[in-house]
C-alpha cells in the first residue's frame, strides 16, 4: 500500500471561538501558585481538606457564564464541538479536577442523552436549566463507569400512563442541589440491550414520599464534589419523563459515553500538566534538572504531548467521524489514563515525600492520585472499554486494517472549523478504524520518504517495528474467527485489545507530527514523537531502537523554555495565567 501525501487542511477561523473565551477564563481565574488567590491552589487544597466545593471558584464560573458552554448552540448555548469545549475545559481542571466534575461536566454528561434523544420540551428545559448556572445530575445503571462506587439500579413498571419508581442509588454526585435528574432505570425485567430506558425527572415536582434525599457522603478521591444520594419508593413519573423510546437506554448510554470519556480524559491531561508544572519549579528550585531528572521530565512531556494528539483526534471525530468515533473513544479511555497513572509514579521520583503534603505546590500530585480512580478513570474502569473493543477486533482485522483509506487531516490539527456536534448521530459499532488507518499510511509513507529529515533512521526503524506489531495483531484476531470472541474477560483478549489500544495513540501521534512537520510549531520536531514512540514500544514489550542522545535535551529546553514563559504541556502552547520563571 502506498500512501498518498498528506494535504495539510485548510486554515480558517471562528469569530469569537472557544480559544479567546479559553484565554478569558484563564485568565479570571489567575495565578494559580498565588498564596493570596482566593481560587488559586492554596485555597482549593484547603476546601479539599474541608471536602467542600470552593465557593469563589464557583461564583467566578458562574460570572463567566459557564454554564453556557455546555449548552449546544442550537440549543441557545455555545457547546459548537467537543474540541473547544475541551480548551474551556481545561482551565478549571489544571486547578482542580474536582471543581471541573462538579461544576462542570457532570451535568454535560447527565444532560447528553436529552440532548441526543429528547423532545424538543425536554431539550429546552435542560439547556435553559444548564445556561443559567443549573446543575443536572446523572444516576447511571448499575456499574455503567466501571467503578464499583456506582453500584445501585433503579427500576420502572407501567402504572396509570406513567411509571413508578423503585431503588436506590447512594452515591450521586450534585444529588443535593440538582434542578433536573436524568436516570437509567430498568424497564424490563429480562436481562438484554432493551431493559434498560432513560428518565428526565425534575425532583421538585416529584412527591416527598416518592423520593427521598439520601445524606451526603464523602469520599477519599473528588473530595470538593457533593455527593449524596436517592432512594425511590413507589415514586410516581409522568409518561412524558421518558426521553427517547422505551428499552433505548443502553444505546443511548453507549452513544453519550463517547463524549463522557473522551473529555474525562482529555481534561485531566490538564490536571497533569500541573503536577509535571511542579516538578519542573522543584528542580529548578534545586538549580537546574539533574541528569537523571531530565529524562523523566522530558518523558512525561513527551507523553502528554502524545495522550493529546490522541485525545484531540478523537475529540475532533465526534464531529468530522461520527460513524466511527466510539472504537478511538474506548481506547483513549482505556490507554491513557493507565499512562497518566504512571506518570505520576514517575514525577513523584522527582518531588519526593513533599508530593504527599496537602499544603505545599506538590500537593497536587497527592489530590490527583486521589482524585483520578473517584472520576472513573481507576483500573476498575478499563472492562467497559474493553467491552468495546474486542468485540469488533475480528471484524477490523479482517476487513479495515490494511485496507481503509487514510482519515481526513482535519482529525489531527486544529486548524479548520468542525461541523457541529450531533450526539445523536453518534454510532455505537462499525465504521472503521481510523487511527490504525493513520498509522499504516503514515509508516508506508515514511518507509517510502527519500529525505525523511532528522532522526530519519529512527523513526523509520520504529514505524516499522510498530507496523510488524499490527500485522501480528491482525493474525491473532483473524484466528479468532468471523463469530468472534465470547469470554470478554479473558486475558488473552484483553492483551490483544490493549496492544490495539497502543498502536491506535502510535497512530495518532504520528498523524499529529506530520501534520505540523512543516509548521513552525514544536510538534514539528520528531524529538518529541521518538521519546513517546519508545514509551508505547515498552508498552508492547518491544526492543526499539535506542533514541539519538540529543533527543532527551531537546525535549526537556522545550518543557523548560514553556514553564518559564508560562505556556502549556499540550498540543496547544498556550498562555496560562500562572508567572513564569526568568
Amino acid at each position: 500500500m502506498t500512501a498518498a501525501p498528506l494535504v495539510p487542511a485548510a486554515p480558517t477561523r471562528a469569530p469569537e471561538d472557544a480559544r479567546q473565551r479559553a484565554a478569558r477564563l484563564e485568565s479570571a481565574f489567575g495565578d494559580p501558585c498565588d498564596p493570596g488567590n482566593p481560587v488559586g491552589f492554596k485555597a482549593l487544597l484547603a476546601a479539599d481538606e474541608r471536602a467542600e466545593p470552593l465557593p469563589a471558584a464557583e461564583d467566578l464560573l458562574d460570572s463567566a457564564g459557564f454554564g453556557a458552554e455546555l449548552v449546544p448552540t442550537g440549543l441557545g448555548g455555545r457547546l459548537h464541538d467537543a474540541s473547544g469545549l475541551m480548551r474551556m475545559l481545561r482551565p478549571i481542571f489544571r486547578r482542580d479536577a474536582a471543581l471541573g466534575f462538579g461544576y462542570g461536566i457532570t451535568s454535560l454528561f447527565a444532560a447528553a442523552p436529552v440532548f441526543a434523544a429528547g423532545t424538543p420540551a425536554q431539550r429546552e428545559t435542560v439547556a435553559r436549566l444548564l445556561a443559567t448556572g443549573g446543575r443536572a445530575a446523572i444516576v447511571h445503571r448499575s456499574l455503567a463507569h466501571g467503578t464499583a462506587m456506582l453500584r445501585g439500579e433503579l427500576t420502572a413498571l407501567g402504572h396509570s400512563g406513567g411509571y413508578l419508581l423503585q431503588g436506590q442509588k447512594d452515591v450521586v454526585i450534585n444529588a443535593e442541589r440538582a434542578g433536573a435528574v436524568v436516570a437509567y432505570v430498568r424497564t424490563d425485567p429480562a436481562p438484554g440491550p432493551a431493559a434498560h430506558s432513560v428518565f428526565l425527572l425534575d425532583p421538585d415536582r416529584l412527591p416527598s414520599e416518592g423520593l427521598r434525599l439520601l445524606p451526603r457522603r464523602t469520599t477519599t478521591g473528588l473530595r470538593g464534589c457533593r455527593f449524596a444520594g436517592y432512594a425511590f419508593e413507589d415514586c410516581p413519573v409522568p409518561g412524558d419523563a421518558l426521553v427517547g423510546e422505551e428499552g433505548t437506554g443502553v444505546r443511548l448510554a453507549l452513544r453519550t459515553f463517547q463524549l463522557n470519556r473522551t473529555l474525562i480524559t482529555g481534561a485531566v491531561l490538564a490536571s497533569v500538566d500541573t503536577v509535571l508544572r511542579a516538578a519542573v519549579r522543584a528542580t529548578l528550585a534545586a538549580g537546574a534538572p539533574s541528569g537523571r531528572q531530565r529524562p523523566v521530565l522530558a518523558g512525561v512531556f513527551a507523553g502528554l504531548l502524545a495522550g493529546d494528539s490522541m485525545a484531540a483526534a478523537v475529540l475532533r471525530a465526534l464531529s468530522l467521524r461520527p460513524g466511527s468515533a466510539h472504537l478511538a473513544a474506548a481506547e483513549l479511555k482505556y490507554l491513557v489514563p493507565d499512562l497518566l497513572r504512571d506518570d505520576l509514579e514517575e514525577l513523584a521520583t522527582v518531588l519526593g515525600a513533599g508530593g504527599y503534603s496537602r499544603d505545599t505546590d506538590q500537593g497536587t500530585l497527592s489530590k490527583l492520585l486521589r482524585d483520578l480512580p473517584a472520576a472513573g478513570l481507576g483500573h476498575a474502569g478499563t472492562a467497559a472499554c474493553q467491552a468495546v473493543v474486542i468485540p469488533q477486533l475480528p471484524l477490523l482485522a479482517e476487513q479495515f486494517w490494511g485496507r481503509e483509506a487514510e482519515p481526513p487531516a482535519g482529525l489531527f490539527t486544529d486548524a479548520g472549523i468542525l461541523p457541529p456536534l450531533d450526539i445523536g448521530s453518534l454510532e455505537v459499532a462499525g465504521g472503521g478504524d481510523f487511527l490504525i488507518a493513520a498509522l499504516q499510511t503514515s509508516a508506508t509513507r515514511l518507509a517510502d520518504a527519500g529525505d525523511p529529515g532528522p532522526y530519519g533512521d529512527a523513526l523509520r526503524a520504529m514505524t516499522a517495528a510498530f507496523r510488524a506489531d499490527l500485522d501480528d495483531l491482525r493474525d491473532r484476531c483473524r484466528a479468532l474467527g468471523p463469530g468472534g470472541p465470547t469470554a470478554r474477560t479473558s486475558p488473552v483478549l484483553c492483551a490483544l485489545a490493549d496492544r490495539h489500544a497502543v498502536l491506535s495513540a502510535v497512530g495518532a501521534a504520528l498523524a499529529t507530527w506530520e501534520q505540523h512537520r512543516h509548521t513552525a510549531s514544536f510538534l514539528a520536531d520528531p524529538a518529541w514523537l521518538l521519546l513517546a514512540l519508545q514509551r508505547y514500544g515498552r508498552r508492547l514489550g518491544r526492543t526499539l531502537p535506542p533514541l539519538p542522545a540529543s533527543c532527551v535535551d531537546r525535549v526537556t529546553e522545550e518543557l523548560l523554555t514553556r514553564f518559564r514563559a508560562g505556556r502549556s504541556f499540550d498540543l496547544h502552547d498556550t498562555p496560562l495565567a500562572e508567572a513564569g520563571t526568568p
